[in-house]
């Protein structure tokens, strides 16, 4: 084990620094602060398309709340930092000390953002490093190798992510789709090289389809994941 390595041994990384487990408190482990979901935009029918950009009024409140994944802004969830920063400071007064935030590249992740609002609010938030599901894969994910992947992922845990300092203290969630891609299985390998070599934990976003955890397991199994710091996600799905 390197030096560096032997230094974040037994703690949390957060956007702020390294804590320990004992400093953490009542933890939320699946959070998004800010992103967009893009990605999963669903057109509505051809008689309701003028609705996909309506203004959130009373008189369209109804309609977005049960067509969310076809009204655009409503995918926009970075738009009110005060909005945020006060459900945080709610948080806290209940109790809660510690934010695991699961957004990744290819959902407008913003780690300056996160350490903003840690700074606001005093609540530890550890960012996620690694890659969504295959629609947000970019030419360029799609054309690394594993190992490639792998160095991005172990320097935004390692280096800093986004271009900044500002470390990630997870892998994930990392996202697949059903049935699972060639890009995603690359990312899956790549997650658990990575893993192997920093002993984090590693959060799952598996496809919508009862096989799909099974499969991932398998998968990350046979690359030399850590399965018992693995999470599986979504599950109710």
């Amino acid at each position: 084990m390197s030096l560096e390595m032997a230094s974040l041994s037994g703690k949390v990384q957060t956007v702020l620094g390294l804590v320990e487990p004992s400093q953490l408190g009542p933890t939320l482990t699946h959070e998004h602060l800010t992103m967009t979901f893009d990605c999963c935009y669903t057109p509505p029918c051809p008689s309701e398309q003028a609705l996909s950009k309506v203004s959130f009024e009373m008189k369209n409140l109804f309609w977005i709340q049960n067509n969310p994944y076809s009204h655009m802004e409503n995918l926009r969830l970075y738009q009110e930092p005060e909005a945020i920063t006060e459900e945080l400071l709610h948080f806290k007064a209940s109790g809660g000390r510690t934010l695991v935030e699961n957004t990744t590249t290819g959902i407008s992740r913003d780690v300056k953002a996160l350490k903003w609002f840690s700074e606001e609010t005093g609540i530890h938030i550890i960012s996620g490093a690694g890659f969504y599901v295959d629609s947000t894969h970019s030419p360029e994910t799609r054309a690394m190798s594993i190992e490639q992947l792998t160095e991005v992922i172990t320097n935004e845990i390692l280096q800093g992510a986004d271009g900044t300092d500002i470390k990630c203290g997870v892998i994930g969630e990392i996202g697949c789709s059903w049935p699972l891609t060639e890009s995603e299985n690359k990312v899956l390998q790549a997650t658990a090289h990575a893993q192997s070599q920093l002993g984090c934990p590693v959060i799952i976003h598996p496809g919508r389809n009862p096989n799909s955890p099974f499969q991932i397991l398998r998968i990350l199994q046979e690359a030399g994941a850590d399965i018992s710091k693995t999470v599986m996600s979504h599950l109710d799905r």
